[in-house]
């Protein structure tokens, strides 16, 4: 029995891949992380950029658990949470204009953006 096998085609040595610029953002509230990415996204296509994304990640949640009394009852605990969350937006192979309206778009408070030229 002959068993064909796909071989995945080798990427030349020579080749380059293109830059793009990779934007992850987070916040603590989704609403606002979404209106933060279309925004960022509404500026990407008004200078025609090609655009992957966003991209959800996973949401990052912290616990805590606090005693309610400082002194005594410690079966009664309040428990707390903090959930971030979290979109990656990449820019395929970004022009001037683009990096330029991106560093002066106005966020809301809340929300962090990291850029990184990959």
């Amino acid at each position: 029995m002959a068993t064909a096998t796909k071989k995945a085609p080798k990427k030349e040595a020579g080749a380059v891949a293109e830059p793009k610029l990779r934007i992850r953002v987070r916040a603590y509230e989704h609403k606002i992380l979404d209106l933060s990415v279309k925004q960022i996204m509404d500026t990407a296509n008004r200078f025609d950029a090609k655009i992957v994304g966003p991209v959800p990640l996973p949401t990052e949640i912290k616990r805590w658990t606090v005693n309610r009394s400082s002194f005594i009852d410690k079966d009664s605990r309040e428990q707390f949470e903090m959930r971030i969350h979290k979109r990656l937006i990449d820019i395929m192979s970004p022009n001037p204009k683009v990096i330029e309206a991106l560093t002066n778009l106005n966020l809301p408070s809340g929300v962090t953006i990291d850029v990184k030229m990959v």
